[in-house]
């Protein structure tokens, strides 16, 4: 008997890993120090080039992630036919939980240049581990989510299909169609995203529809006997006025809408709009597509199109296919010994800087809600006047995972904090991060700040 989906056990996420995490850990556990307490934080000294914001995304496959990040007799086995681990750090392994505790920014959250989005703290060896799935999935996912956002800024309203599943390999697919939908796409084409967090689904037909059968009016027949007057007919395979026409005629005005691919889509859909109500079908909606990005959305909001398809930019990240996160260890204890105090460690490299110690993290607001600074800060938050709005939430505590929440409720605070940015964080246009990072010392004082000088370059 098959079993159902939700019945099936995740597959391990423990190989999702570089070979030199269990490096370290085999090394560690030999010098004794494998156990110590310690700090990690994920982090981007930048946003890329000239972006004003980030989005914080793959929250959610970061829970699934950790849940599932367990070593079974075929991931040791490999790992010691390799050599990669021994004895020892294979007994270790088979048993490997994540015991420790994460904080983390929520999904749907913004972030600035030095933002902590997650602060991992367990022992050395537990923690270190999951640097690689941790990256994977944020570089990715918060890359796809920024492009997005900024797509629905632009599309001002008017809905936005992801579509990019074929300009991706199949896993990034349905992590793009995640993250996509949790910035306020409206839908996508990828079938699994669909089923595995609910997004809805669209799709009716391509090229080769219309190029199988003898006549366009053949195919549209086909289409609209199976899929009724409201589904979308693809006009630009021949000749898009014959084809509007074509779709008219057949629907008696009811089609749902027309399609276009190709072309100079502001001068066509604004022929197409004409010509839909010529014939009375004032209801039919323009949906265009072709390799659209923000700013040939931008450019359309004065065209009468009534809604997009996205598809290579938005899962190549419009540009920027990586947001530059790193996992430095912040702070670790002294000893193994129980309660040891941790103090702060930090690296010096030359333009890869990082703050030692572990991290607050809040969202300044003015007195009308509008965001002006992100403060990050060491040790305990300051006695907040009401305008600083914490910005860690608990995600995994003692092990246990806490912070899962449904997708709609990351689509709603995305809506929420954009609404808080000033409006220059809307503009297309290259510029500064829109709000300042500000960093400050253990006594709670303005101190050095490295992102400050990296926030546009």
């Amino acid at each position: 008997m098959v079993p159902a989906p939700d019945e099936v056990a995740a597959p391990s996420t423990a190989l999702l890993t570089d070979h030199y995490e269990l490096t370290m850990v085999r090394a560690a556990m030999a010098s004794g120090t494998a156990h110590r307490r310690s700090v990690f934080e994920l982090f981007s000294r930048r946003l890329p080039t000239g972006r004003r914001y980030g989005v914080v995304a793959g929250v959610g496959r970061v829970l699934d992630a950790v849940d599932s990040f367990r070593f079974g007799a075929a991931e040791i086995d490999f790992l010691l036919g390799t050599q990669v681990i021994d004895a020892g750090l294979a007994q270790w392994l088979a048993d490997y939980r994540f015991t420790g505790t994460i904080w983390g920014y929520p999904d749907g959250e913004v972030y600035f240049p030095g933002s902590p989005l997650l602060i991992v703290e367990g022992s050395f060896a537990e923690a270190v581990i999951l640097e690689t799935v941790l990256l994977s999935v944020y570089n990715y996912d918060c890359a796809v989510a920024a492009a997005a956002s900024r797509m629905v800024l632009m599309a001002n309203d008017r809905p936005c299909i992801e579509m990019g599943s074929r300009r991706a390999n199949e896993h990034a697919a349905v992590a793009a169609a995640r993250a996509a939908y949790l910035v306020g796409f409206a839908s996508t084409s990828n079938l699994a995203a669909g089923r595995r967090y609910g997004i809805p689904t669209v799709g009716t037909a391509a090229h080769s529809f219309t190029l199988l059968h003898d006549t366009e009016e053949e195919a549209f027949a086909a289409q609209l006997a199976t899929l009724g007057d409201n589904t979308t007919l693809l006009v630009d395979t021949y000749d898009i006025e014959a084809a509007v026409r074509t779709g008219i005629r057949l629907t008696e005005g009811r089609l749902g809408a027309v399609r276009l691919d190709s072309g100079d889509l502001a001068e066509q859909a604004a022929d197409v709009r004409a010509l839909l109500d010529s014939l009375g079908a004032t209801h039919t909606r323009i949906i265009v597509t072709s390799d659209l990005d923000e700013y040939q959305i931008a450019a359309l909001r004065g065209a009468p199109v009534d809604g997009y398809g996205v598809g290579t930019s938005l899962v190549t990240g419009s540009g920027a296919p990586t947001c530059g996160f790193v996992y430095k260890l912040v702070a670790r204890a002294a000893d193994d010994a129980p309660g040891s105090p941790l103090f702060p460690v930090a690296k010096k490299s030359l333009n890869k800087t990082s703050i030692g110690g572990r991290k607050f993290a809040l969202r300044r607001l003015d007195e009308r809600g509008h965001a002006e600074a992100e403060v990050i800060g060491i040790g305990t938050p300051p006695i907040s006047d009401h305008n600083d709005r914490p910005l860690l939430v608990p995600l995994v505590v003692d092990g246990q995972i806490v912070g899962r929440e449904p997708l709609a409720a990351a689509r709603e605070r995305h809506r929420r904090v954009l609404a808080e940015l000033p409006l220059a964080a809307h503009k297309m246009s290259r510029g500064d991060a829109a709000v300042e990072t500000i960093l400050l010392d253990d006594r709670g004082t303005p101190a050095d700040n490295p992102y400050a000088k990296t926030a546009s370059t």
